[in-house]
């Protein structure tokens, strides 16, 4: 039996954005969900004094952070569980205390058991970090797929 994951996506809509902006260290970054669609998502992250490095630009690891957190929404968009396999990042300009960071996640191929993603971290319209990750897709959703089998 097959299940139609963008029926998923669709039909768990709210469930699923409410799982995904609520995962614990984002909420503890401060980052914000602001888009999910089926394998896309955007998020903003509002840069404060702690997030800075030793020369006063936004520390390479919030940048990672808010960019793992698009990758894994987009992944997850479709109620089905999947989990990091890797990425690499690549730091091109340094976000400044007080900007806002957003970014983008796009899937680019999925197939039953892995998935790729393009990311962008921009601020002020001007890029500052690249990630292209791949995901492993589990066989569990965490939403009730099972009633769209077909």
């Amino acid at each position: 039996m097959q299940i139609n994951e963008q029926e998923i996506h669709k039909k768990y809509y709210n469930e699923i954005f409410s799982t995904l902006e609520q995962e614990p260290y984002a909420q503890f970054l401060g980052i914000k969900l602001t888009e999910l669609g089926a394998g896309t998502a955007t998020a903003e992250l509002n840069i404060k004094d702690h997030m800075l490095n030793a020369h006063g630009t936004v520390h390479g690891a919030i940048i990672f952070a808010l960019a793992d957190f698009v990758f894994a929404a987009a992944c997850n968009s479709y109620g089905k569980t999947s989990v990091g396999l890797s990425t690499t990042v690549n730091f091109m300009a340094p976000g400044m205390k007080g900007s806002v960071l957003s970014a983008a996640a796009v899937e680019e191929k999925k197939n039953n058991r892995t998935s790729w993603y393009k990311i962008r971290v921009e601020s002020s319209g001007e890029l500052v970090a690249t990630m292209e990750a791949l995901a492993y897709r589990k066989n569990q959703f965490f939403v009730p797929a099972e009633e769209l089998e077909k």
